[in-house]
C-alpha cells in the first residue's frame, strides 16, 4: 500500500510516453489510435440497450459497468464477451434514482440510503478502508458474474481527484493487472497533483489522451477525428435509447440518445475509415499491462 502525496510530478503524457505505448501496441510512432468507450452500463435499462447496441452494431470498442446499479445484473445476463471494464462507483448522482454499496460501508451511505450525491460529500465522509473493500468487491462481483474485466475507471473520477483515493485506484489496477482510464490534463491541474505521472511510475497503463464526446452535429465529430493527435485517445460516450425511464431519471436524456444515434450511424463508421484512425479496445491495453507485470 502506498500513499501519494500532493505534488505536481511530470504531466505523464509526453511524446516519449505516447510513442512508448504505441510501440508496445505494435503501431508506428505517428499513428492515431482510438478506444471508443460507452459509459454507465448497468445504470438503467436504457443504457444497457444503448451500450450493447453500440458495441455490437456500431463503432464502439469498449464499455464500463457500474456494478452497484439496479440494472447491472441485467447487463451481466446480456454479456457475450465484449470488452467491458468496471466503472468503480461511489456516488449516486440522481436525487430520485438511488443505488448504494454492495458491502457493509456506513461511511459511503448518505441520509437517503444510497451513495453520496456529490463528490465533496463522499470525500468528506468516506472511510478509506471501506472504500477499498467496496471497490475491490465491485471488481470481484463483475468477475463472478462472468465478465472478462478489461480495465478500471472511476465514476465521476471520484478515485482520481484526491491523492488518498487515487491510492485505492492504483492498488486495484496493480492487484488485477488492469489498465486505467484517467482524465485529461485540465482535470490533473484542478486536482493539484500529477496523477498521470504517478500512475506511469507505478507501471499502470493509461491511454495517452481522453475526450468526452458531447451531443452535436456530425461535422463536430468529423473535425475532432481529423484533429486527433498521435497516440492512443479514449473517446467517451454515454449512449442510451429513448425511454420513459431515461427521461424520468435525468435531464440529460436527449444528449445520451443523440450519442447512441451518432455511434450507430453508418456515416460515423465511414468517417472513421476516412480519417485513418485505428480502433482498439481496452483488452489490447490489458495485454500490454500484463506483459510487464
Amino acid at each position: 500500500m502506498r500513499r501519494f502525496g500532493v505534488r505536481q510530478g511530470k504531466p505523464g503524457d509526453s511524446l516519449h510516453d505516447m510513442t512508448a505505448l504505441l510501440e508496445r501496441l505494435g503501431f508506428g510512432v505517428d499513428e492515431r489510435v482510438v478506444i471508443i468507450t460507452c459509459l454507465d452500463l448497468g445504470q438503467t435499462h436504457a443504457s444497457n440497450e444503448g451500450v450493447f447496441d453500440a458495441l455490437r452494431a456500431s463503432v464502439a470498442t469498449s464499455a464500463s459497468l457500474m456494478v452497484p446499479c439496479p440494472w447491472a445484473r441485467d447487463a451481466s445476463a446480456r454479456y457475450r464477451g465484449e470488452d467491458v471494464g468496471v466503472q468503480l462507483t461511489l456516488n449516486a448522482e440522481h436525487a430520485m434514482y438511488r443505488w448504494g454499496p454492495i458491502t457493509h460501508a456506513p461511511s459511503l451511505v448518505d441520509g437517503n440510503g444510497g451513495f453520496p450525491v456529490t463528490l465533496p460529500d463522499l470525500w468528506d465522509h468516506a472511510d478509506l478502508d471501506e472504500v477499498r473493500r467496496e471497490c475491490r468487491a465491485q471488481v470481484e462481483r463483475a468477475v463472478t458474474w462472468g465478465f472478462d474485466v478489461t480495465h478500471l475507471n472511476s465514476h465521476w473520477d471520484s478515485l482520481v481527484l484526491r491523492p488518498e483515493f487515487f491510492d485505492v485506484l492504483v492498488d486495484l489496477a496493480l492487484q488485477f493487472a488492469l489498465p486505467v482510464h484517467l482524465p485529461a490534463g485540465a482535470e490533473q491541474r484542478n486536482a493539484g497533483f500529477g496523477f498521470r505521472a504517478l500512475a506511469a511510475e507505478e507501471g499502470v497503463v493509461v491511454p495517452d489522451h481522453t475526450i468526452e464526446i458531447g451531443a452535436g452535429p456530425q461535422r463536430s465529430i468529423e473535425r475532432l477525428l481529423f484533429e486527433l493527435e498521435p497516440g492512443v485517445t479514449e473517446l467517451r460516450v454515454g449512449p442510451c435509447i429513448d425511454t420513459p425511464e431515461l427521461r424520468a431519471v435525468t435531464t440529460d436524456w436527449a444528449k445520451m440518445v443523440e450519442q447512441h444515434a451518432m455511434l450507430v450511424s453508418p456515416s460515423t463508421k465511414r468517417l472513421l475509415e476516412r480519417t485513418g484512425v485505428h480502433r482498439i479496445g481496452y483488452r489490447s491495453l490489458r495485454a500490454v499491462q500484463r506483459a510487464t507485470t
